[in-house]
């Protein structure tokens, strides 16, 4: 029996399972790995601790600011309903259409191959050096095959009701996050040396790059729009591993008392996360030169903590809590990312199909739409090229999504508010200036992403006209 309504969607997630799918979707692999690119730009332990202190700061703002939109409209879709409502229909598409072919199916491949990638700690036969397909233009790996295989599992899961997919994510969100405190409070008291933190803060506030040639580290000083540059690029990596918090808003409908719950799960779910990813990065300095976390085998800083923590048995203990992490994160992305297919289904802007609620209220033709996109991701191994070209785009939709606050204000002024912006005006135009100068000095620094990034988000024009025409049919 399937049904075409939003309405259909069954208010089941506590205050507590939304938390966990803000806080699940948030962490995945790159609070065990961005630090070591952070560090290598700015080389110095006060400029890291601030790009993630900042970094949960300016995602903090934003949470806290969705959550007036999220009282306003407490429906399948999140934010592509805000952009349709504070704009047009137009808007919404570009940023569902973005969504679709990169942002949330690129991330899903991208975390299934970190999933799979550290499961071969444990069985190395998972390996990405395992090719078991070599067709000349395509090689097909064990660890694209695994990946392949958790995100049809996950999707399967998601199929058959939301209550599934909820027991996963908040069993799998707890667990890491147990983990990873267990990992902060053995750092220090295992691993610390008072040596190597003394040295890491010597010269806290000294803003170098660091390079190495033929084995030699070069340090080079930075200052001026290459100090902004370097910001801009390191902020990015602190900014995307905190990225995914605004899931929670494409499965409105399916929360209890979404007015007031998707606020407090946006905020509580980005509170949490900013405390475990600046309290890891402390960690890190405590337990690691700095020369060590610049310079990780593989940018696997987390890793190396890990080994001077526990010893040689370091790298599986955090093979596995890289797994567990990322299992769960893929869950989170997964169960929410359907839902805005549906809404904008719905709208005659997708796939009709998609719209269409199984016997367990779930949609789960968008779920598979997703799946096999994402799976074909996994294969053409670019979805980490992907994920970068859309940097800049997800930072712009954030910030019309967060500007749509102040047009909505002035168009709707007497629409029901159970849950307004905190610190509004200020705090949402910190957040607007800031991530708007992110976004420039992205396209200034790294403007063969970012620009390719905007082409991919301006692909979507021609294909609204074509939706819109054929809807008209």
């Amino acid at each position: 029996m399937e049904n075409n309504q939003n309405s259909a969607f069954r208010p089941s997630l506590s205050l507590l399972d939304a938390t966990m799918i803000v806080a699940g979707s948030m962490i995945g692999s790159g609070v065990f790995l961005v630090s070591a690119e952070i560090t290598r730009n700015l080389g110095s332990a006060g400029w890291l601790t601030l790009m993630w202190v900042l970094g949960g700061i300016v995602t903090i703002i934003a949470a806290v600011s969705y959550g007036e939109l999220s009282g306003m409209f407490p429906k399948a879709g999140g934010q592509y309903v805000y952009l349709r409502e504070a704009y047009n229909p137009f808007v919404a598409f570009l940023f569902g259409w973005t969504q679709f072919s990169v942002i949330q199916t690129g991330t899903i491949a991208a975390v299934a191959v970190a999933f799979a990638k550290f499961s071969s700690y444990i069985i190395p036969s998972f390996s990405e050096e395992n090719i078991l397909m070599d067709l000349g233009f395509l090689k097909v790996s064990a660890a694209q095959i695994v990946a392949i295989i958790s995100i049809i599992l996950l999707t399967w899961i998601n199929t058959r009701g939301i209550r599934n997919g909820k027991i996963i994510q908040t069993v799998f969100t707890l667990a890491k996050l147990l983990s990873l405190f267990g990992l902060i409070i053995f750092g220090f008291l295992l691993g610390a040396k008072q040596e190597i933190w003394n040295a890491n803060w010597a010269h806290a506030w000294d803003a170098v790059s660091l390079t190495q040639n033929n084995g030699e580290v070069v340090t080079t000083l930075l200052s001026g729009l290459a100090l902004f540059g370097a910001v801009a690029i390191s902020m990015k990596g602190s900014l995307f591993s905190s990225d995914a918090w605004n899931n929670i808003t494409f499965i409105a409908a399916e929360i209890k008392n979404p007015q007031k719950n998707i606020g407090r799960a946006l905020f509580f779910g980005t509170l949490l996360v900013t405390i475990v990813y600046v309290s890891a990065n402390l960690m890190y300095l405590a337990v690691l030169p700095l020369h060590d976390i610049a310079f990780a085998a593989k940018d696997r800083v987390a890793v190396a903590a890990a080994q001077e923590i526990f010893g040689g048995v370091g790298s599986t203990i955090i093979a596995v809590m890289i797994m567990v992490s990322t299992f769960g994160c893929n869950n989170g992305l997964i169960l929410s990312g359907a839902r805005i297919y549906s809404t904008m289904a719905e709208d005659g802007l997708f796939f009709k199909k998609a719209a269409k609620l199984n016997a367990f209220n779930v949609p789960a033709n968008g779920l598979w739409i997703q799946c096999v996109w994402a799976s074909l991701l996994c294969l053409s191994g670019k979805y980490n090229d992907l994920l970068v070209l859309v940097i800049f785009g997800v930072l712009i939709f954030y910030v019309l999504t967060i500007l749509g606050i102040f047009i909505l204000r002035k168009k709707r002024p007497e629409a029901p508010r159970p849950y307004k912006a905190f610190g509004y005006p200020v705090l949402p135009l910190i957040y607007i200036v800031v991530a708007t100068s992110l976004a420039l000095l992205l396209l200034v620094f790294e403007s063969n992403y970012a620009l390719p990034g905007l082409g991919i988000i301006l692909l979507g024009i021609p294909l609204y006209y074509i939706a819109v025409r054929t809807q008209g049919k």
